[in-house]
């Protein structure tokens, strides 16, 4: 199984929205609740809780443990199911209604390639469940995506070796961010806008 220093699931989808939120969670440990983690909460208590069932032939499993020694990633996939076939689906819950965001694809597709390794087979595609619109959003764990899931588990490795946080967005993103008010995102900007216009000043001075 992964080292201890194994890259967990949810900071690639943590960098994907946001590489700063990301370095507050994973490196400084860092994070408070909002009404939309409020909602995520919520939707993952439907399949916390570890165990499986039978549906029309198709074993469903809740909470299922994952990792990959190749890419040193560890979590867990909110559900997989196995069908008959062969065929291995993971599904990921999320609140809100069915939209594309590229940051639940990857977290998406890195449970797929986990899953690829522990189970030695092929898994080209899986789901997110919007909660709110109760519908499923097919995803292809395209060549593309793959890569981009090896690319943010590296950029998270350089950001934790370096021990040092990414700068704010200070952009829409914001708003919905729980982590908001330890970010500082405005105030940070207001000091760098006017470190820059010291610089500005010193360089025309000389």
């Amino acid at each position: 199984m992964s080292d201890p220093d194994a890259i967990p699931l949810s900071a690639l989808q943590h960098w994907a929205y946001c590489p700063r939120q990301c370095g507050l969670i994973h490196l400084e440990q860092a994070f408070e609740d909002n009404i939309h983690t409020a909602r995520g909460q919520a939707v993952h208590h439907l399949v916390d809780e570890p165990g499986y069932e039978m549906k029309a032939g198709v074993k469903v499993e809740r909470a299922l443990p994952l990792w990959s020694d190749r890419l040193n990633l560890i979590g867990k996939a909110d559900l997989v199911e196995f069908h008959p076939d062969g065929t291995v689906f993971p599904v990921e819950f999320k609140h809100g209604r069915k939209r594309d965001k590229i940051h639940d694809d990857i977290q998406l597709a890195a449970q797929a390639m986990c899953l690829e390794d522990m189970l030695g087979r092929p898994v080209p595609k899986g789901a997110i469940y919007h909660a709110s619109s109760h519908r499923r959003r097919e995803v292809a764990i395209t060549p593309e995506l793959r890569l981009l899931v090896i690319e943010t588990a590296e950029a998270i490795r350089t950001m934790l070796a370096s021990g040092k946080l990414p700068p704010p967005a200070n952009d829409g993103r914001c708003r919905e961010c729980s982590l908001k008010d330890i970010c500082q995102p405005e105030a940070i900007a207001a000091i760098n806008r006017q470190r820059d216009l010291r610089i500005d000043l010193y360089t025309t001075e000389t």
